[in-house]
């Protein structure tokens, strides 16, 4: 039913939403303020040590700074114990001694028919699972315990049961109770044939897995063939109570181990779901045999913030990821992701446990790839990238796939990381083993981007290694005409020529600088310029840096702007302000590129120094000098 805004604010003001709270944390005493009505706890959502969760009484709100869950009253019942918004108004406004407003008979009658139908269900429930026990489902029995596996405490943990291979079984079973032919359809438990004849079973000779809700409800059944079907597993139909791109298997025993590992794993089937939670994961779920929707992937990241996808190793699994992908892009938030997992080929979850164990499932698990790499994976190997317009084919096509991400901070992180990426495999790519490749060929990224070891194809042989100071000074000398001090010459040139805002804003945008000071100016003069205040004062083409610099009056980033316009610097930079626009924005876009490039190289040279350290092999040291070489010979470009 409805509420009137006034009444849940009425619940509100009665009941401190640390009352409703306090039930499931234990609140710091060292940070909480109770006589501010200020707490703060252990997150009652994920796996955590050092409180990060915060109730404020006075603002009737609760936020999680880890794993970012955040909402009211009502929110936190539906999250934490898995209640409907009307369960969570109800028990809530008991508590702060209010009675109910009267429902609208119409809604009454709603809620009467969906309690009347998962009554129906739970004897249904209960007659599959007396059949599993009986003659009828011996043949059931015996594959559930002897080919599958399961144990007894499964059985009745998921409550199996079996569908006897009568025509109408269940549907005698349920008139003999007096339930209502019209309810037994709508609940999708029969069905009629097209002449009108006698109702039949929609489930026949078939082991039987009941479905639940959040709080544990039948609402559904899937149904797998024991003998020869037209389809091998069978869920019910959509119904007022089951709505199969809605609901995950499992998660009503998986939510909570899940919220005390931080973790939850995905799987492609509820059979998988089963035979991994008998193995000791009991936070793994399952969709009902559809791609994985929006909403199940919202009702994931409420239970924790990186759920992992595991698939079967083979292209229906490859192609179910993608598709999983596709459509958590436009979704992802700060902090919230996914994580993809692959079997090896041919190999099914139950399978791996079978023959391999848990413990290496558990290490599939571990080695769960980041939503980023399986996104630059697919796409890099899965097209060609020799000549120049297969690259910028690649390129254009991951950068519209990074585009699809609604988060601003998100896509830019996603933009920046691709394109370094790019740059690894055919920007500043090695073509031999030596270099540190993989043996992947022109398309392999170095130092094992995609899982391989990156060393190459010759023997490795040690030798003794050039003084580690020596390296050390080597290493930090290379590239240091595109360091801080030609990001400070990046926004010089931003600052004496304004001009060129609007037609370098977009690169500017996704470059971070190195210094906060910077970056902030940067974002500064960028804010200024999209806000339209320049233009407002003078043509665009007739803009010079005192313009700028007024606008920048009364704002932080003022005392930085004023130190960089001041010294010899500036006149290093004269060619650049006697360029046209054109001129000076395509200088700019260059000088942008090979600092961004020069900044990727000495993150590619530090990882090969540790490289390096731990293993001074030959193919590490040509590694870190032709990596050296390259930085030096951008910087040389640069002057």
């Amino acid at each position: 039913m409805r509420f009137s805004d006034s009444f849940l604010e009425e619940i509100r003001a009665r009941l401190p939403i640390s009352q409703v709270v306090g039930r499931h944390v234990q609140w710091d005493r060292k940070r909480s303020h109770p006589s501010r009505g200020d707490y703060w706890a252990c997150c009652p959502f994920h796996h955590e040590k050092t409180p990060s969760f915060h109730v404020d009484d006075r603002k009737g709100f609760y936020y999680c700074f880890g794993c970012h869950a955040k909402g009211d009253h009502f929110r936190f019942l539906t999250e934490k114990e898995g209640l409907s918004f009307a369960e969570a108004v109800a028990q809530l406004a008991s508590e702060a001694g209010l009675e109910l407003p009267r429902p609208d008979p119409k809604v009454r009658q709603r809620e009467e028919k969906r309690l009347g139908l998962m009554d129906v269900l739970e004897e249904a429930a209960r007659f599959y699972e007396q059949q599993l026990r009986g003659e009828a489902g011996r043949e059931a029995l015996d594959y559930a315990l002897y080919q599958r596996g399961l144990t007894e405490e499964t059985l009745r943990t998921f409550r199996i049961g079996a569908a006897p291979d009568a025509r109408d079984a269940l549907y005698r079973h349920l008139k003999g109770r007096a339930v209502d032919v019209a309810l037994m359809e709508e609940a999708g438990l029969v069905a009629r044939p097209e002449d009108g004849g006698a109702p039949y079973d929609r489930f026949r000779n078939r082991l039987m897995f009941p479905i639940r809700d959040v709080k544990g409800r039948v609402i559904a059944f899937g149904g797998r063939a024991l003998g020869e079907a037209r389809a091998k597993y069978l869920n019910s139909p959509e119904t007022p109570v089951f709505h199969k791109s809605r609901v995950l298997f499992n998660l009503d025993q998986a939510r909570q181990p899940a919220f005390e590992r931080g973790s939850i794993v995905a799987v492609e089937g509820y059979m998988d779901a089963i035979a991994l939670h008998q193995a000791g994961l009991a936070h793994v779920v399952a969709p009902l045999g559809t791609a994985l929707t929006e909403v199940q992937l919202a009702m994931l990241w409420r239970v924790a913030a990186q759920p992992v996808l595991c698939f079967d190793g083979d292209a229906a699994g490859l192609k179910a990821a993608w598709r999983a992908l596709e459509v958590a892009l436009p979704h992802l938030q700060p902090g919230h992701s996914l994580r993809f997992a692959f079997l090896p080929q041919g190999m099914d979850p139950d399978d791996m446990l079978r023959e391999q164990g848990v413990e290496a499932f558990a290490e599939v698990l571990e080695k769960a790839e980041p939503m980023i790499g399986f996104l630059f994976r697919h796409e890099a190997s899965g097209h060609p990238a020799g000549t120049p317009e297969e690259k910028a084919a690649l390129e254009a096509r991951l950068e519209e796939l990074a585009g699809r991400i609604g988060d601003h901070k998100v896509r830019q992180h996603y933009l920046q990381e691709l394109r370094e990426r790019l740059r690894e495999i055919f920007g500043h790519g090695r073509a031999t083993g030596r270099s540190g490749r993989g043996r992947g060929g022109r398309g392999a990224v170095r130092g094992g981007r995609f899982g391989g070891a990156g060393q190459g194809t010759g023997r490795s042989r040690r030798f003794v290694a050039p003084p580690s100071a020596r390296l050390k000074q080597r290493a930090g000398n290379s590239g240091d005409a595109l360091g801080p001090l030609a990001e400070q010459d990046l926004l010089r040139m931003l600052l004496l020529r304004p001009d060129i805002v609007d037609e370098v804003a977009e690169a500017l945008a996704e470059f971070s600088f190195s210094s906060a000071a910077l970056d902030s100016l940067a974002r500064a003069i960028l804010d200024i310029a999209s806000a339209g205040t320049l233009a407002e004062c003078v043509p665009t083409q007739a803009l010079d840096s005192a313009v700028l610099l007024d606008h920048l009056q009364g704002r932080p980033e003022a005392r930085v702007a004023v130190r960089l316009m001041a010294g010899e610097s500036v006149r290093r930079l004269s060619i650049f302000t006697r360029s046209d626009a054109a001129q000076a924005a395509r200088l700019f876009l260059r000088r942008l590129r090979e600092v961004d490039e020069a900044r990727a190289l000495r993150r590619e040279l530090a990882r090969a120094e540790e490289d390096f350290a731990s293993a001074p092999t030959e193919e590490n040291l040509a590694r870190l000098q032709q990596l050296r070489a390259e930085l030096d010979a951008l910087a040389q470009t640069h002057d």
